[in-house]
């Protein structure tokens, strides 16, 4: 079997300079009744820079959420946050995986900077998280700056409602 090692990102376009403001909403998965009709909204704001990639977008996800354990994810860009034709950016391992239908796989996400994907305001797009309980998210672009203010990044800059168990009991 190939090892893996991580390649440095892509970098493609002036658009790796500039700060993307992505508003993060859980849609769907496996919270209780109860968790959910206290949390009716629950979203994450997030500044993440142009030249960070995919793979760092899910690490400030993963923390904005409170979650324990990794699992597979990917994300999901078509006519709507999951269309099931749109283009995906997955993990390494499932670069070439023997289960691919051959549907779309369009990149690395360990690989995709965030600013080469053309990302504009009022787009939205999808991030599946745990491909087992299904965890999806509709991800919004807020805003795009061409300037990047001197801080940390990515981060969290806004939390509505409470992070769900990542395992509930249902």
């Amino acid at each position: 079997m190939k090892s893996w090692s991580p390649k440095k990102p892509e970098k493609t376009n002036e658009h790796q300079k500039c700060l993307y403001t992505l508003e993060i909403y859980i849609i769907g998965g496996p919270m209780t009744k109860a968790f959910a009709k206290r949390n009716k909204v629950i979203c994450r704001t997030i500044e993440i820079k142009g030249s960070q990639t995919l793979s760092d977008l899910h690490r400030v996800i993963f923390d904005a959420f409170d979650r324990e354990d990794e699992h597979m994810y990917e994300f999901q860009f078509g006519k709507g946050p999951h269309d099931p034709k749109g283009d995906r950016y997955v993990l390494p391992m499932a670069m070439n995986s023997p289960f691919d239908d051959g549907g779309g796989i369009k990149g690395d996400v360990t690989r995709t900077t965030i600013g080469s994907l053309g990302l504009k305001v009022d787009q939205a797009f999808g991030y599946w998280f745990d491909f087992g309980d299904d965890w999806y998210h509709q991800i919004n672009v807020a805003a795009v700056m061409d300037e990047i203010p001197a801080g940390k990044y990515p981060r969290v800059t806004k939390r509505v409602g409470k992070s769900p168990p990542q395992y509930a009991e249902l």
